[in-house]
């Protein structure tokens, strides 16, 4: 019986290793994807900030230029709640009193009180 001899040239190799194509793309291309899409991210967050920043100072500016308006609204309401307690004590009593020993302006000062809610 003769023995069994391989080919001329030998055998082809043998394929151990599975051949998977490969899915997607190189490991530096998504690290710099992403690197790119942080830098905008970042990026916006930043004018995000700063448009914040710009906002805020600019209500607190026209906070700061109502003020001389709102004092005068409140000023003006004083003095009518002022004439209109004397109006009211004049018709009550009939005269003026003079609350305080003096003739300087005391600021009046108005407590809120709630009504009392009876169950």
């Amino acid at each position: 019986m003769p023995q069994d001899m391989p080919p001329a040239g030998g055998y082809s190799p043998i394929q151990y290793r599975r051949n998977l194509p490969a899915r997607g793309f190189r490991p530096f291309v998504y690290l710099v994807g992403m690197a790119t899409v942080m830098t905008y991210g970042f990026w916006r967050a930043g004018q995000g900030i700063r448009e914040h920043n710009e906002l805020a100072r600019e209500k607190m500016w026209a906070r700061i230029y109502l003020i001389p308006a709102l004092q005068a609204e409140e000023d003006r309401d004083q003095v009518r709640r002022h004439l209109a307690d004397k109006a009211r004590e004049k018709e009550l009593l009939g005269t003026e009193t003079k609350v305080y020993n003096s003739d300087r302006f005391v600021r009046p000062t108005f407590a809120v009180t709630p009504e009392h809610v009876t169950k």
